[in-house]
């Protein structure tokens, strides 16, 4: 373990975790640039490094691009990356009174301990946390999407049946394209753009930015208040917040390393189940959604811990959890280096000198993250919105078109916005829809393998209701419906029980 902390810490790994972590950071933080874009743009850079040093490299690029994410979604209300949707929805509403800058800040120490966390897992539990992944099948999957959709009574600002309908239109842009399963070709009403299904980074950049550009344009007041300090950072502030909420932080970073290391769930998945528990848990549930420090902690610290925990199945089983650990995953491979629970015994020391670059990189996050953060607020809380609007404008339609270089996707971005300008003066929020078309296909591939073993196999109830880890998570669902009317009745019964 000696030897690879001192690896890591070579004058040329630090320089490429710092390095990576600053060019992931403003990459996450550009709308439509998100962290698998960034690290496939850097893997044939590492080819002629060692093959430490090239997963260091890119580990610090996939950390500091899902800590970017942050930042739009706090300044201008649109998730850099899918993993900070849940920041937005009480980042955005610190920002525009004022405690943006409080709000990044916050962010920045909640993703360097989660980053730790995650990491952490990875040096030590690896091995022993990669059996859970093994024991997730395709209903386990389906179930785990179900508890997802599930979230859409925290996201729904207090309608749940507006933020229940969002859900049901973002299940049904899911399903556009070729099925997951079988290849059947859905809804696309002639169109061969539409074959390949609704992309989630122009739905994402749509359905949240174009309606904030609508309304900057419609809007006379300020996009955000101005900072109400002068230093632009609030740390001792920040600290004393995350030391109020210190099991919130520990919990939310145990909730993103236990998600990361499932496939396919991602930091997305891992934002919102933590912001839920931080609401559920939290005695000022009210407070959530309009400007409460503890929904940034949760969603920033979960989703920086998918990364370590992502590594796990990606390195010991050589299943990728997120795209980005696919594309890693690939890397490695093309160096000939084989993963598996060999790798930790055969090549042991790799493994490690990446951990701690990791560890090291989460921590160069800290004052990068800082001085980046100061700046964006203060350029964006300062610059008109005759010059903001525009200028976000033409960064929005980038990002659309670099996902593949196609002209339909901004095309399909600035649709989606139109509509979700319209929808949110009926009081639908885009969440929840963006949420369905995330766990869609998850929610789609694990019913359709489901039904077809059960079928199979003649017992097609035991395969949905008859596996222990199946019946868990059914049961964290129903809890999660059940809590907001538990809430409510437990809220008016101690009211009547003050009056009387």
């Amino acid at each position: 373990m000696l030897e690879a902390f001192l690896s890591a810490l070579t004058p040329f790994n630090l320089s490429l975790a710092l390095a990576g972590v600053v060019l992931g950071t403003i990459i996450g933080a550009l709308p439509g640039l998100s962290a698998t874009m960034a690290v496939a743009v850097l893997v044939p850079f590492t080819f002629t490094m060692d093959p430490a040093s090239g997963l260091i490299a890119l580990g610090a690029v996939y950390t500091g691009a899902i800590y970017g994410g942050a930042y739009a979604a706090i300044l201008v209300n649109t998730p850099g990356t899918p993993a900070a949707i849940a920041t937005s929805l009480d980042g955005f509403p610190m920002a525009k009174r004022g405690d943006g800058d409080l709000a990044v800040t916050i962010s920045c120490f909640a993703s360097a301990f989660g980053g730790i966390v995650g990491a952490l897992a990875l040096l030590f539990v690896a091995p022993p946390l990669a059996t859970i992944a093994l024991n997730f099948g395709p209903v386990e999957y389906f179930w785990l999407a179900v508890f997802g959709l599930s979230l859409i009574a925290v996201l729904s600002k207090g309608n749940t049946i507006k933020g229940l309908i969002g859900g049901f239109i973002g299940l049904f842009l899911s399903t556009v394209g070729s099925a997951v399963i079988g290849g059947d070709v859905r809804y696309t009403m002639g169109q061969l753009s539409l074959l390949g299904g609704i992309h989630i980074i122009p739905a994402l950049i749509g359905l949240y930015c174009i309606p904030v550009l609508l309304g900057m344009v419609a809007n006379r007041d300020p996009h955000i208040e101005r900072a109400k300090s002068g230093n632009g950072t609030r740390i001792p502030e920040a600290l004393g917040t995350l030391w109020r909420s210190k099991f919130n932080l520990l919990r939310s970073s145990i909730i993103g390393t236990v998600v990361g290391i499932l496939p396919a769930a991602g930091g997305a998945v891992a934002g919102l189940v933590a912001y839920s528990e931080a609401r559920r848990t939290s005695p000022d549930r009210a407070r959530f959604g309009k400007g409460a420090p503890d929904g940034v902690v949760a969603s920033e610290s979960a989703n920086s811990a998918t990364v370590g925990g992502g590594f796990v199945p990606t390195l010991v089983l050589g299943i990728p959890g997120t795209p980005p650990d696919a594309i890693i995953l690939g890397a490695l491979l093309v160096q000939g280096i084989r993963v598996g629970p060999q790798l930790f015994t055969t090549q042991s020391d790799l493994v490690m000198t990446f951990t701690f670059g990791l560890l090291i990189a989460t921590v160069l996050m800290i004052p990068t993250g800082l001085v980046i953060g100061r700046t964006a607020f203060r350029a964006i809380s300062s610059i008109p919105k005759s010059v903001l609007a525009p200028a976000i404008g033409v960064l929005i339609m980038v990002g659309a078109f670099a996902v593949e270089q196609n002209p339909n996707h901004v095309v399909m971005m600035v649709i989606l916005g139109g509509l979700a300008f319209i929808a949110a003066r009926w009081g639908f929020e885009p969440s929840p829809i963006v949420l369905g078309l995330i766990l869609g296909p998850i929610a789609e591939q694990g019913f359709v393998q489901a039904w077809l073993i059960g079928g199979a196999s003649g017992d097609l109830l035991g395969q949905y209701f008859g596996r222990p880890i199946s019946l868990g998570i059914i049961f964290l669902t129903l809890l999660t419906l059940a809590w907001p009317w538990f809430s409510d009745w437990k809220a008016r019964r101690r009211t009547l029980e003050v009056t009387e």
